[in-house]
């Protein structure tokens, strides 16, 4: 089975908002973990918040995250400003269905983006959004071993 993102850029820092915004999207749901910020340090680096302050000017921002742990949701929901819901069993969309209901969310003007090709962007396109699959905003300084399995998994894109 292949997988074919909209996009396939290196990082969020990447995404073309006016092209999005002239495609009608007005909504950019985001993983967490590893998409938005290192994976389970539960802070944003000034630069993305700095960039996110950004998007927020013309779109929603939200987050769908897998992390279930109580006190990293803690962590990550005091130092976030826009909503985030949790332990979303990701490529399953039934939370992130409820979520984009929640936030009167259409998939047409709705992109998902993630870093992982089996979780975030299947799920993105099992609700119906572009989709937007990023490497890992710590992809400089991740083990080997995380990047030989990130490798294995992006086999499933098709470019």
């Amino acid at each position: 089975m292949f997988i074919k993102p909209d996009y396939n850029l290196k990082n969020i820092y990447e995404i073309n908002l006016d092209e999005l915004k002239s495609l009608g999207i007005n909504a950019l749901l985001f993983d967490l973990d590893s998409t938005l910020m290192g994976s389970k340090t539960g802070c944003y680096t000034p630069e993305t918040l700095e960039w996110l302050e950004k998007v927020k000017k013309n779109f929603f921002v939200g987050v769908v995250s897998n992390n279930g742990n109580p006190a990293y949701i803690e962590k990550v929901t005091a130092c976030s400003d826009f909503p985030v819901v949790f332990s979303a069993h990701k490529p399953d969309i039934k939370i992130a269905k409820s979520f984009m209901a929640e936030h009167n969310l259409k998939p047409e003007t709705t992109a998902f983006v993630g870093d992982r090709p089996l979780t975030d962007i299947m799920c993105g396109q099992r609700l119906g959004c572009k989709t937007i699959l990023v490497d890992s905003i710590t992809a400089d300084i991740e083990k080997p071993i995380v990047r030989i399995a990130r490798w294995l998994e992006r086999c499933s894109v098709k470019h």
